[in-house]
């Protein structure tokens, strides 16, 4: 999912394995709302530096100011890591 709305759903809704959050969104209440709900979800989440390379991450032109992942796919393995590196 991409975009502070739809992350924000799927997490509410238990959908969430992964949240990133882009450290540049302006202003910074677009986005405050996404750790604290993701800890009452037990939803890992990760911070980067530019909404616009997490855009391009996404597939998107523009920029975004949160992603969630919700099914990995063929890249389980290296989501599992990266939840046990952010466990760490």
């Amino acid at each position: 999912r991409k975009g502070t709305n739809e992350t924000t759903k799927a997490v509410e809704r238990g959908q969430g394995k992964l949240v990133v959050i882009a450290e540049d969104v302006e202003p910074p209440e677009v986005v405050a709302h996404l750790p604290i709900i993701c800890e009452e979800r037990k939803c890992p989440y990760v911070y980067v530096p530019s909404k616009q390379e997490l855009g391009k991450s996404v597939g998107i032109d523009v920029g975004t100011a949160a992603a969630c992942i919700i099914d990995a796919g063929e890249g389980q393995q290296v989501l599992e890591q990266i939840i046990n590196s952010i466990k760490k």
